[in-house]
């Protein structure tokens, strides 16, 4: 029998807890101004959502993109999910077109945790053997959401050992205005630094005075303590 985003959206809505929902939407910034303005939650937690896409692989694309244009932060999660277990499953073209289909759509993956959790394993795993021009031309964009998953799909090139993309798109981001991207970027930096330390000091070395503070901060967590400091402290 052939799944259909209405009948997941029934599930779904079986698995709300609204005292739950109303702290994810503290939590995920949702109110005026805030990064993840409007966003509405079920108050479904995340391994529940992993559970449930293991049961739905075979949903057709165009109900999983119908799914994740829902106004529900978790229906959009659970279409990532369910993109990305398609995604692994499928031979090249395939690929391609799920790609295709996640790069379209990126104006419905708007809060970190959806970019975060897909990214690496969509448009990073996609690009590991690929020319990466989409990457540069996604950390240009006026979206937050493009950028933050240009760079957070290097996670799957750093797992490599393969660092210059991120290093590259790193420098792009140091003029960037959004705290949320300064995360991103330092955790990036701070994963390099987890298997190349070198590779990391030699980009801070070049740009640590001029790093946004966060990005620094979360950058240097794993540098030695007196060395931190001095990062911190402007002495190298």
């Amino acid at each position: 029998m052939e799944v259909t985003a209405s009948c997941i959206r029934k599930s779904l809505e079986a698995l709300a807890n609204p005292e739950a929902a109303l702290f994810a939407q503290r939590f995920f910034k949702t109110g005026a101004g805030e990064y993840g303005e409007g966003d509405i939650f079920r108050g479904i937690r995340v391994p529940v959502l992993r559970k449930l896409s293991v049961t739905l692989d075979n949903t057709p694309l165009p109900e999983v993109i119908l799914l994740l244009s829902s106004e529900y932060h978790e229906d959009r999660l659970l279409a990532l999910l369910l993109l990305m277990r398609r995604f692994c499953q499928a031979h090249e073209v395939d690929q391609s077109r799920i790609v295709d289909l996640y790069l379209a759509h990126t104006q419905l993956i708007n809060n970190w945790d959806l970019v975060d959790i897909s990214a690496p394993h969509i448009v990073g795993s996609f690009l590991q053997y690929r020319k990466r021009t989409p990457l540069y031309k996604l950390v240009l964009s006026e979206s937050l959401w493009e950028r933050r998953i240009a760079i957070i799909a290097t996670l799957h090139f750093i797992r490599q050992s393969d660092f210059a993309d991120a290093l590259a798109l790193a420098e792009i981001l140091l003029q960037d205005k959004e705290e949320l991207l300064h995360k991103a970027t330092g955790w990036m930096l701070r994963e390099i630094g987890k298997r190349n330390m070198a590779a990391l000091e030699g980009f801070l070395l070049k740009h640590y005075q001029r790093m946004p503070r966060v990005m620094l901060r979360y950058a240097i967590e794993r540098v030695p303590e007196e060395r931190r400091q001095n990062y911190l402290k402007g002495r190298l």
